[in-house]
């Protein structure tokens, strides 16, 4: 095998609204909490059982951030594809720090919003099809090319196709 993945997709809720900072060279970072949740049933007990794993996110493509930033809140459903970096960094007390996070970087991130618009989460329906929006982003700033599909969404806008009315069975 040639070389090696650093990969990692989360799809989970916001634990808080996202927090934006800015550097002095004009650049911004934006800071998410994500919250995954595992369910299943004790084998002794019967009962059901959730354990619930916090990730931090920081995206560092402006294009993603500006979008996280405007339609992301609390408790808002997303997809993330990034990268798993630790970084070290020295407390008040001078003493050696780690956290890792995951990273969405200029070209090497994605950020889809899993909401739909009336939950006031933002984006749109999810899925790849247009009809709606499908909320999904790159970090080259546009939508993620999700249009080329036929509407699948209800009350989506329709496509210009002349479809068959015909059913054929």
């Amino acid at each position: 095998m040639a070389g090696s993945v650093n990969k990692v997709i989360i799809v989970g809720n916001l634990g808080r609204d996202p927090e934006v900072r800015s550097f002095q060279n004009g650049g911004k970072v934006c800071n998410l909490r994500i919250a995954t949740s595992e369910n299943w049933k004790d084998r002794n007990t019967g009962e059901r059982r959730e354990r619930t794993e916090w990730h931090s996110v920081a995206i560092f493509s402006e294009p993603l951030a500006k979008i996280a930033e405007q339609y992301l809140r609390k408790g808002s459903k997303v997809y993330i594809e990034g990268q798993l970096e630790t970084r070290k960094w020295q407390d008040q007390s001078g003493q050696d720090r780690y956290s890792t996070e995951v990273v969405l970087r200029p070209y090497r991130g994605e950020l889809t919003l899993l909401d739909s618009r009336d939950s006031g989460g933002g984006g749109g329906g999810g899925g790849n099809f247009g009809g709606g929006g499908s909320g999904g982003y790159d970090d080259r700033g546009g939508s993620g090319g999700y249009d080329s599909g036929p509407s699948q969404g209800g009350g989506g806008g329709g496509s210009n196709r002349d479809l068959d009315d015909e059913i054929p069975f």
